[in-house]
C-alpha cells in the first residue's frame, strides 16, 4: 500500500472509487497523537488509496471530501 502525495489527485480517486461501487467501499481516519499525523485511507479490497498529512489546514479538505461524499450517499 502506498500513499498519494497529492491531496487533489487522492480526493480525486477517492470520489472516482466511492463511484465504481458504492456499497463495497469503506472510508478510514486515523490520528496519531504522539507523531500528530492524520492517515487517510479508502478502500473496497482491491483498490487502497492512503494519503498521510502532518498539516492542520488539511482537516479543511477533509471536510469537503467527506461532505462529497456524504452527498453521493444521500442521492442513491
Amino acid at each position: 500500500m502506498t500513499y498519494i502525495n497529492s491531496w487533489e489527485e487522492f480526493a480525486k480517486a477517492a470520489e472516482k472509487l466511492y463511484l465504481a461501487d458504492p456499497a463495497k467501499c469503506r472510508f478510514v481516519m486515523k490520528y496519531r497523537h504522539c507523531g500528530g499525523q492524520l492517515v487517510i485511507k479508502m478502500t473496497d479490497d482491491r483498490v487502497c488509496l492512503q494519503y498521510q498529512t502532518e498539516h492542520a489546514q488539511d482537516i479543511k479538505k477533509l471536510e469537503k471530501l467527506t461532505s462529497q461524499l456524504m452527498r453521493h450517499m444521500a442521492s442513491k
